[in-house]
């Protein structure tokens, strides 16, 4: 596997897969899990070419977030990459991605930047955007890779590929999950002892408010919001930021419980601020994710 720590070098190596189309691409932030391994694997399986990045990206952190404390184990991702069958990880620094003087932002708009995760995290998705524009113009790659989790950031880069012409087709895997069904992320390392286990409490109001969608359809979208509002609010070590139901592409408020839909829960539980998401498909079906054995 080659290690690649600059934009330069990366940009270079695009004359040698000129003749070698099918280039896959899972960008990560690192401090890799299973939900991680998960595409990696399944780049693997569709690509001739396999290529990953690590980048904690300072622009999607707000002032008080924690850019300074994201885990990170950089040796260990590159372990499992290795393992995982990865040809190439970018792994550049900030100096080099936002060198001095960088005055240049993809700015969204709309509910998909102003609500959901963009209400809570003003100009996070600003810096997703930049970012990934930013690794897709680097790296050149023909697939790539993101999770079910990140829903609203699924919405905005595949808004972004299609309003900029940009030559990469978006795949969405499904949400990996820990036995009690907590979404796999690399801020669960925050948590710890009880607030751990009372993480579980956000799959739980997921699947209250499928249920409140399974009984009545076409239904009270209140009462669907209110089924996974109360039992957050059951759960004393949690603290209910949103739970909404919303378009899965324009992420605009669903008025009433038909497909496609995204129930959407945002809560913190100690030091960690978690989101979640089951998506209820156009036909009918449900993405509530795999949980892991």
């Amino acid at each position: 596997m080659q290690v690649i720590t600059t934009v330069r070098e990366m940009m270079s190596m695009h004359e040698g897969w000129s003749a070698t189309p099918g280039l896959g691409f899972v960008p990560t932030m690192g401090y890799l899990h299973e939900g991680h391994l998960s595409l990696v694997r399944q780049a693997r399986q569709e690509n001739k070419v396999l290529a990953a990045s690590i980048f904690v990206n300072p622009t999607q952190f707000g002032p008080h977030e924690d850019l300074a404390t994201y885990p990170r184990d950089v040796p260990r991702d590159l372990q499992l990459l290795e393992e995982a069958g990865v040809d190439l990880v970018f792994l550049p620094n900030t100096e080099d991605i936002y060198p001095p003087g960088y005055v240049t932002y993809v700015e969204p708009t709309g509910p998909l930047m102003n609500e959901g995760e963009g209400a809570s995290r003003p100009g996070h998705f600003r810096g997703v955007a930049t970012i990934v524009l930013k690794l897709f113009q680097i790296v050149r790659p023909t697939l790539a890779y993101f999770g079910q989790k990140d829903a609203q950031q699924v919405a905005v880069i595949s808004h972004m590929v299609r309003d900029l012409n940009l030559p990469v087709q978006i795949r969405v895997l499904p949400t990996i999950r820990e036995a009690d069904g907590l979404a796999m992320s690399s801020r669960n390392a925050y948590l710890k002892g009880a607030d751990r286990k009372a993480a579980g409490v956000l799959y739980r109001a997921l699947q209250a408010g499928r249920a409140a969608f399974d009984t009545y359809p076409g239904g009270n979208v209140e009462r669907a919001i209110q089924a996974m509002t109360e039992t957050v609010q059951a759960e004393p070590l949690a603290h209910l930021d949103y739970a909404q139901i919303r378009d899965p592409e324009s992420f605009l408020p669903k008025e009433t419980l038909t497909a496609p839909a995204l129930l959407l829960i945002a809560a913190r539980v100690g030091p960690a601020r978690l989101i979640d998401n089951f998506l209820l498909r156009a036909d009918g079906s449900w993405d509530t994710g795999v949980l892991a054995v």
